[in-house]
């Protein structure tokens, strides 16, 4: 109970310091943000990280589509 307490008045202080940084310091953030996803470094582990991400997925559609396929066999 108390978690729950605590998760619920760190969201609501969230929330109103949030409120009060205003439009403006969310487009600074935004900026910010921007500028960091053209940064050479970012761009290089972003693209690994997709490569990664695609491997996986073949694997498991891979794995996926032989156990169908031995399913299909005992049915």
């Amino acid at each position: 109970m108390r978690f729950r307490t605590g998760v619920l008045l760190g969201a609501a202080v969230g929330y109103v310091m949030g409120a009060r940084a205003g439009r403006e310091r969310y487009e600074q953030i935004k900026r910010f943000a921007g500028e960091l996803r053209k940064h050479p470094a970012v761009a290089q582990l972003s693209s690994q990280v997709q490569g990664v991400s695609d491997a996986s997925r073949k694997a498991v559609a891979a794995g996926l589509d032989q156990s169908a396929e031995a399913l299909r066999k005992l049915g």
